[in-house]
């Protein structure tokens, strides 16, 4: 028998406090920024993000997404035998203990399933997901947890207009399952540690303080220069490892980071506009959590329905970028 990996359960989490850019704004003026709600929304597509409350971590919110994952899927937290979490923004400095060791706690798990976290950024997801969609056809595993949950909003500089604004929290969780029918139909997966400086925190650990700058950094022209152009070529990799084409594909669910580079990656794949599902607009660039985000956004409100095959995608610092094909 082929075993395959499909999605079976999805779930996602955002934080109570929703911040629009007109409230953002006015933070900012208070500290003598200057910005706007049309300057925002018309560079990325963006018109409010969520961030967590002081006493709320990574864990935390992935637990909730994961919780409502496995509610859809029917399972109960110790089914579960390997829990995978993509995250730049663990719940601790150093990353360690792994953030997915929190989750299997916070849910209760007394399975002693294994929990391992992923860093690729914003590709994270898509990183985990390859990662469990071949832990499962090799039988090792037969239901993963795979969550991207992100607090990057501890690690934005305010006084920097240009990135502060882009970014929220939140968490987004997918079961997959060992299954006879195609699932998963192809990953592809890609990084180019040659740019690994357009996109990055830059600080690191010196004598127990922090040496360089502890906030995040981007070259935003490098980066979409970068994202226009992997986004299409990963995109039709998968297509062409699954011998299928783009019009095959009933939605694109892309990293929710900017609506230019979106439009123009579906337009390049010559799908109509209303054939992507935008979160951004609301979330914001929530990294390794968009993904999961835009996809139960979707599922839930019965535009992305079983059957239908879902091209997700994403580009990260490192640089990386990757995209999962699947049929749900």
């Amino acid at each position: 028998m082929t075993l395959y990996s499909k999605i079976i359960g999805t779930g996602s989490y955002l934080p109570e406090q929703r911040v629009t850019n007109q409230a953002l704004t006015e933070q900012l003026a208070a500290k003598g920024i200057e910005t706007s709600d049309e300057w925002i929304s018309s560079r990325s597509g963006i018109s409010a993000r969520h961030y967590a409350a002081p006493e709320q971590n990574s864990s935390d919110l992935a637990v909730i997404a994961a919780q409502r994952a496995l509610e859809m899927a029917q399972l109960q937290p110790n089914d579960i035998d390997l829990i995978i979490v993509a995250s730049s923004t663990p719940d601790f400095f150093g990353s360690f203990p792994s953030t997915a060791c929190i989750v299997q706690r916070k849910l209760g798990m007394t399975n002693t399933s294994a929990a391992v976290d992923v860093q690729a950024v914003c590709s994270g997801f898509v990183y985990a997901m390859a990662s469990a969609d071949s832990f499962i056809k090799s039988g090792m595993h037969k239901n993963v947890l795979v969550i991207g949950s992100e607090v990057f909003s501890r690690i934005l500089n305010f006084e920097d207009r240009t990135t502060c604004v882009l970014f929220g929290d939140g968490a987004g969780a997918v079961v997959m399952s060992a299954s006879e029918e195609p699932g998963v139909l192809a990953c592809k997966l890609h990084a180019d540690g040659r740019h690994s400086d357009i996109l990055s925190v830059p600080g690191n650990v010196a004598g127990g303080a922090v040496a360089g700058s502890a906030f995040l950094y981007m070259d935003g022209q490098a980066v979409f220069k970068l994202a226009v152009t992997v986004l299409e070529k990963v995109a039709h990799e998968a297509l062409d490892a699954a011998g299928m084409t783009s019009s095959q594909i009933d939605w694109l669910i892309p990293h929710q980071a900017n609506i230019r580079i979106m439009n123009g990656t579906a337009k390049k794949l010559g799908l109509a506009l209303d054939k992507m599902v935008v979160t951004v607009d609301q979330h914001g660039n929530t990294s390794a959590a968009s993904i999961p985000l835009a996809l139960d956004t979707a599922v839930r409100d019965g535009r992305v329905k079983k059957g239908d095959v879902v091209m997700m995608e994403g580009v990260g610092g490192g640089f990386t970028w990757g995209a999962v094909l699947a049929r749900m």
